[in-house]
This record gives C-alpha cells, structure tokens and sequence, in this order.
C-alpha cells in the first residue's frame, strides 16, 4: 500500500489569500484543490482576519492534511505597515493549523520560486506556468493559488529524501 502525503499551502494576503491543496505518494504529484480567499477591501482589517482564519479553518475541516506550509514574511523598509498586515494574516493561519494540531512549515518566496521553476527570481507567471505543468492542470491557476501550490512543492521536495513518510 503507498503512502500518501497531503499537504496545503497558503499564500498570505490581506487582499488575496491563495491556497492551495496537494497529495504526493512518493512518485506524483496531484493537486486536489486550489483557490483564493477574498475578503472584502471595504472591510475593517480585524474582520478580514476573522475570514481568513475561518476559511483556513474550514478547509482544514474539509480536508485531513499532514502539514501546514506558508509563506515566510518578508520585510519592507519602505511600507513597514504592508509587513506588519501580512504578518497578522499569517498568524490567522498559523493558529488554524496549530488549534487541529497540524504541523507549520515555512519558506521564502526564493526557496518556493527555487523548488517550483528552478530559478529563485522567476516570474509569477512562470511559477504559474510550471505548476500548471507539474499538477497536469487544465488552466493556469490564479497567481496566488500557484503560489500556494508552489509551497506544497516545495514541501515535498525538502522531505522527499527525508522523513517525510514518517509523518504519516
């Protein structure tokens, strides 16, 4: 019998939250799942959070995962006000995963780019492009939901030779 992994990835954002939902049984890759989480812009930012955190709650309702992967923060000298906003959207997220007792891994946006296209400065549409290749999509995935399944990519390859199957 294989064993599987099955992992989600979210992408951060106060605007757009991508998520994205994949399975690895040592050999293929299969994306089970992807998406955006929206919330209004003419919402209060603390109501934003609350659906973040309750649409990542939901799809860890929805879905049984071996582990949680999200973006790492990056931090910006020039608007650290936009830094402190996705860090409170990650911490929605964090703690969805951490109440279910789901493992939290993390990764830079170069580490993700580095795992899904090969090149740590690649482009949002070639990230696209090559996760629409890796997963056999129909269609280019949203950006944000590309790069959530960027982030389960990139899981799996960091444990592939690992533990990864000791998780199970």
């Amino acid at each position: 019998m294989t064993k599987t992994l099955k992992i989600i990835g979210i992408d951060p954002g106060t605007n757009i939250t991508g998520y994205g939902i994949a399975s690895f049984d040592g050999f293929n890759f299969s994306a089970i799942d992807y998406g955006c989480i929206r919330p209004p812009s003419s919402l209060k930012l603390s109501d934003r959070y609350l659906i973040i955190y309750d649409s990542i709650a939901h799809l860890l309702e929805q879905h049984t995962v071996n582990a949680l992967v999200v973006e790492t923060q990056f931090a910006s000298k020039a608007n650290p006000q936009s830094g402190i906003k996705l860090g409170m959207a990650r911490g929605a997220i964090i703690i969805a995963a951490k109440k279910r007792q789901i493992p939290v891994y993390e990764y830079s946006p170069t580490q993700v780019k580095l795992a899904a296209v090969g090149y740590g400065h690649a482009s949002k549409h070639q990230v696209q492009a090559m996760i629409q290749s890796q997963f056999q999509l129909n269609q280019l995935p949203p950006p944000d939901a590309a790069d959530a399944l960027a982030l389960t990519l990139c899981y799996m390859y960091s444990h592939k030779n690992k533990q990864a199957f000791s998780e199970l």
